[in-house]
């Protein structure tokens, strides 16, 4: 069973997936079942990689890390997604080593608070 929203990756040619809707059965890549991406709890790494929340007024900013994480193409953030905990709203940013911070401005009327995940390319999906 799948779930709204959920991450899945390939770890033979690195598709990334994201759950439209719900479903039953196992998602395929390659020849092999996927594998559920589950966020990060690494110790040590969430100064850099843990997703931070600023609201100012109707403007909201997320940025991933205390300090900033480095964008080289060896290592680098790939995507920031933001999701109201309705899980109505999603906006998502890519990002590619040529962008200078992992930082994602946006908007929202949200009823409901929000919630903000990232997902490096050698240290997988984090969130808040």
């Amino acid at each position: 069973m799948t779930n709204r929203l959920d991450l899945y990756k390939c770890n033979i040619c690195g598709n990334v997936v994201e759950v439209v809707l719900s479903g039953e059965g196992e998602l395929v890549c390659c020849g092999e079942n996927m594998e559920h991406l589950e966020i990060a709890n690494h110790t040590g790494d969430e100064a850099v990689h843990k997703p931070v929340i600023e609201i100012k007024e109707d403007e909201k900013t997320v940025r991933v890390g205390m300090m900033p994480h480095v964008m080289e193409n060896k290592h680098y953030i790939q995507f920031i997604e933001v999701i109201s905990d309705d899980n109505k709203y999603v906006k998502r940013k890519y990002l590619t080593p040529e962008d200078k911070e992992a930082v994602l401005t946006f908007k929202c009327e949200c009823k409901e608070g929000i919630k903000a995940r990232e997902l490096c390319n050698i240290h997988g999906l984090w969130a808040n």
